[in-house]
């Protein structure tokens, strides 16, 4: 019996399987390799490691974890969970491999849906982004578009428009209010309404937007929406609250509303927060403020302690 299985090896998961082993806690941290950054060229916003590639900072995680004995740190999917009557849990791995452990850390992440235009797929994470903080000032001072007419692409505009003297948004077609059109136009920001028909590229690099008229707008990024997706239904299947936008609702421990199972990273989120925190740091912490109480939980099980987590959810 181990103490805690933790399903997903990317920052949020491989910082929890830290934190836990650190304090002597058996943990099974089962990782299918398949992070949501893997086509990004760098990961940013991590002070010291600002620009590394993502493959490269999963190596420097394992390689931290491998000191730590109670990690075993195993490269394989999950294929099913589910809750003992006892209050522990059960997860099988791709090889038929059986384990149990008294607590569970979701971890799994999100991916990104992209929308259904051409030339997308092979310029995303290269030249067509979705994260200001994650890709922008690496386009600073380029030709910048935004895709879509709603205004939170309008308020991305505005926000890109800090970056580079030549943004538009393209919207595809779609219904632009006047005040926000007012918005855009006013602070030298051009405005595209021809539906989009493709993006034409140069290997990765973005050439051109171009319009189902034929026309074309020249440009080096584009910023485009994508829908999030969990890569598992493992919450859902053990019964976790979640949101309509894929995420499982926790509270500010990582608690879900399963008692014993907690969630952490871009894939769960607190009901205060109106969306996913795409972003490695953010999950990193969530991992460590994870790993910590899943540490607690079990130390006021072990010696029969008040917990001192227990507000709330138990």
């Amino acid at each position: 019996m181990l103490d805690v299985i933790i399903v997903g090896g990317g920052p949020a998961g491989m910082s929890a399987a830290l934190t836990l082993g650190r304090a002597h806690r058996t943990v099974l941290l089962a990782d299918s390799g398949q992070g949501r950054n893997a086509p990004a060229d760098a990961v940013h916003n991590v002070l010291t490691h600002d620009g590394t590639p993502p493959a490269r900072l999963r190596e420097l995680g394992r390689r931290d974890l491998a000191a730590y004995p109670a990690v075993e740190h195993r490269t394989t999917e999950v294929t099913s969970l589910r809750r003992l009557a006892d209050d522990h849990f059960e997860a099988v791995l791709d090889d038929g491999t059986v384990v149990e452990a008294r607590r569970l850390l979701l971890a799994t992440g999100l991916r990104d849906e992209l929308p259904d235009l051409d030339g997308v797929a092979e310029l995303w994470g290269k030249s067509a982004f979705h994260c200001p903080y994650c890709h922008g000032f690496e386009v600073s001072g380029r030709r910048i578009a935004v895709l879509g007419a709603e205004p939170d692409r309008v308020r991305l505009a505005l926000h890109l428009s800090r970056f580079t003297g030549d943004m538009a948004l393209c919207t595809g077609g779609g219904e632009l209010e006047p005040v926000l059109r007012g918005a855009l136009e006013g602070n030298g920001i051009a405005v595209h309404d021809r539906p989009v028909s493709r993006l034409e590229s140069d290997g990765t690099a973005l050439r051109r937007i171009v319009f189902t008229d034929g026309s074309a707008l020249e440009r080096d990024a584009a910023f485009i929406r994508t829908t999030p997706r969990r890569r598992a239904d493992f919450a859902e299947r053990l019964g976790c609250a979640t949101f309509p936008d894929a995420c499982v609702e926790v509270d500010e421990f990582g608690r879900t509303s399963v008692p014993g199972v907690y969630a952490a990273g871009d894939m769960a989120r607190r009901a205060t927060v109106p969306v996913p925190l795409a972003a490695v740091v953010a999950a990193a912490a969530a991992g460590t403020v994870a790993g910590t109480v899943i540490d607690q939980d079990l130390l006021s099980a072990d010696f029969e302690l008040p917990n001192p987590f227990a507000s709330g959810r138990a």
